[in-house]
């Protein structure tokens, strides 16, 4: 292929982007002056052109109802395209939705595998989900090793509260269960590889 088809190529695809860029930026600009019905204006083509972060945000809207009526089912169907495209957010939102039967029933193992992938993405609030479901025995069964793995994963990517719940769940635990959590979690690795 020639230097010029390239470049031709190449600026092409950039020049089609712009567009949809200026677009999503034109959103959040108008989702910070709290310009919501805006904010949706410019969201929804991307989003209905299968653009995964502005159906994260058309979710979000949905689901906060700015510039909308508040819709859980909506904000699920949202996420959900967005989570099935990799959009951690929406992944761990959907998860979060699914947890609490907001927009659907309340189902478990749907919020574990959309907090997993969020989890596997380094999102320590998704990690701190899954600890949660494993102290309190939710969709999974209970486990303390697990819990305190999960936790000790979101406190080394930055979630402020796993150390406090980590202190917490120390005491509940005896020195060999500790060992063993914190070898899982200098062992783990995301799923798929």
């Amino acid at each position: 292929m020639s230097f010029r088809l390239t470049m031709t190529l190449v600026l092409s695809v950039f020049c089609l982007a712009a567009p949809a860029w200026a677009d999503f930026q034109a959103g959040v600009d108008a989702h910070d002056r709290e310009d919501y019905a805006t904010a949706l204006q410019e969201w929804q083509p991307l989003a209905d052109q299968g653009d995964a972060q502005a159906q994260y945000q058309v979710g979000m809207l949905y689901h906060k109802g700015r510039g909308v009526p508040q819709d859980d089912v909506q904000a699920r169907k949202w996420y959900e395209k967005a989570a099935a495209q990799g959009q951690t957010k929406a992944q761990f939102s959907l998860g979060t939705l699914y947890f609490n039967g907001e927009g659907g029933r309340k189902d478990y193992q749907q919020a574990l595998r959309w907090f997993r992938l969020a989890a596997n993405q380094g999102m320590a609030l998704a990690q701190t989900k899954i600890a949660i479901m494993y102290d309190y025995g939710e969709g999974v069964p209970k486990d303390k090793v697990q819990a305190y793995k999960w936790l000790s994963l979101a406190a080394k990517n930055g979630d402020k509260s796993a150390p406090l719940l980590l202190g917490s769940l120390d005491n509940e635990m005896t020195p060999a269960q500790v060992t063993k959590a914190k070898e899982l979690a200098s062992e783990w690795k995301p799923e798929g590889q």
